[in-house]
């Protein structure tokens, strides 16, 4: 498959350290065909924390379809912290019951992005607890009421119902692609990529002694690296080799998918995928120029994938906008996962500096645009193309090539 991107990679199975650099200390890293690591004889690849919270997002995601459901059981499936009685065991996995681990707790909670903004942090947890309440406040009463300007309701996408609030927006793909954004980019990205996390008290040292986790036979710099991997690949059949099963689950990994189908970023997941490796394996071998090399690779091009994305569900929801009569069931569902992925460009982030692509006035702008008064129900072509344009031109791609 031809690489459009131009990125250098060392795909042999003994790559010495360059891919055009010098090397001052021959060091030579073994990537493997697989994202597979040993130690003596063991997977040292770990990352049950990233696959449970991509379960409980699956969950939370299918419940707010779920009519019976109330907004405290809804809630505590985002928090998993305060609910008693009935509500206390949300999901219908035990095993996510029994855990510890939360969604709300690992949102807009990275180490770049929000250590120091914590009152950012604490807004964007609110949004989703917004959203979230709203779905069962404003939308499930009028389940059986149509949607029209200025009221919640249901409405007709082909031979599809979907349920919309009084701007025309679905909560439900809100909160599904917002969280792509706020939870799993944002921790890949700004979290466990960073070498702020990476670099980490004494984790050179003891990754370069080999000086494993207790009770693990991981280094904490080869874990960090292994939960980023995670939250992307994670909850695939098989996670050695995810490309081949690419698309599954309800988060990045889908959407990344949807991308590499388009045949003008064709190659786009392997890429990452590949980075994803060789950084891996430069953490075994201790070459932490590459890894931060990769990281970057990374960073660049998963931002670039949510961009392209955007811009497609901008695009197509203009495209579906009716021009006579009342079918708004189409362009409603695609604004209304264009909004979500509107909202995740604040955690794109560029590999360049230590800024993010999109500042939250940027989003709270263009989210502004699309859910003012009566929202959708009102939005012209022309709010959508400038939208999509603002977003192309901080990338290499155009509308047109995102939109089709």
């Amino acid at each position: 498959m031809k690489n459009i991107f131009g990125l250098c990679f060392c795909l042999s199975v003994l790559a010495l350290v360059g891919c055009g650099k010098d090397d001052e200390t021959n060091t030579e890293i073994n990537n493997p065909t697989t994202y597979n690591f040993t130690r003596d004889g063991q997977s040292t690849v770990s990352f049950p924390g990233q696959t449970t919270r991509i379960a409980m997002g699956t969950e939370l995601i299918n419940a707010m379809a779920n009519f019976n459901q109330s907004a405290i059981g809804l809630l505590e499936m985002y928090a998993n912290e305060t609910a008693t009685g009935e509500d206390a065991n949300p999901y219908a996995n035990d095993e996510l019951n029994a855990s510890s681990k939360s969604i709300k707790s690992k949102t807009a909670a990275s180490t770049d992005f929000f250590s120091a903004n914590t009152s950012e942090s604490a807004t964007i947890k609110a949004d989703f607890e917004t959203w979230i309440t709203a779905q069962v406040t404003e939308v499930f009463p009028n389940k059986n009421e149509l949607a029209t300007p200025g009221f919640a309701g249901q409405i007709a996408d082909g031979s599809s119902v979907r349920y919309v609030n009084a701007a025309g927006l679905e909560y439900n793909q809100v909160v599904n692609k917002g969280l792509i954004g706020a939870l799993i980019v944002d921790q890949i990205l700004n979290n466990y990529l960073s070498p702020t996390v990476l670099d980490a008290g004494e984790n050179k040292t003891n990754n370069d002694a080999g000086i494993v986790d207790e009770g693990s036979v991981y280094t904490t710099m080869e874990h960090k690296w292994d939960e980023a991997y995670g939250y992307l690949f994670g909850a695939s059949t098989d996670a050695t080799n995810p490309i081949a099963t690419l698309g599954e689950g309800n988060f990045l990994n889908k959407y990344l998918s949807r991308v590499n189908d388009d045949v003008d970023f064709a190659g786009i997941a392997t890429d990452i995928w590949e980075a994803f490796k060789l950084g891996r394996a430069a953490i075994v071998a201790g070459d932490y120029d590459e890894r931060n090399d990769q990281a970057s690779i990374i960073k660049e091009l998963i931002s670039k994938a949510m961009a392209i994305r955007t811009v497609y569900y901008l695009q197509q929801g203009k495209n579906a906008l009716p021009t006579s009569g009342d079918n708004y069931g189409s362009a409603f569902h695609d604004l209304s996962e264009g909004a979500g992925f509107v909202y995740s460009l604040r955690f794109l982030r560029n590999p360049n500096n230590a800024d993010a692509y999109f500042s939250r006035s940027e989003v709270d702008a263009m989210m502004e645009q699309l859910t003012t008064g009566n929202g959708f129900w009102e939005i012209t072509p022309a709010t959508l193309d400038a939208m999509s344009e603002e977003i192309a031109n901080k990338f290499d791609f155009t509308v047109a090539q995102a939109g089709s």
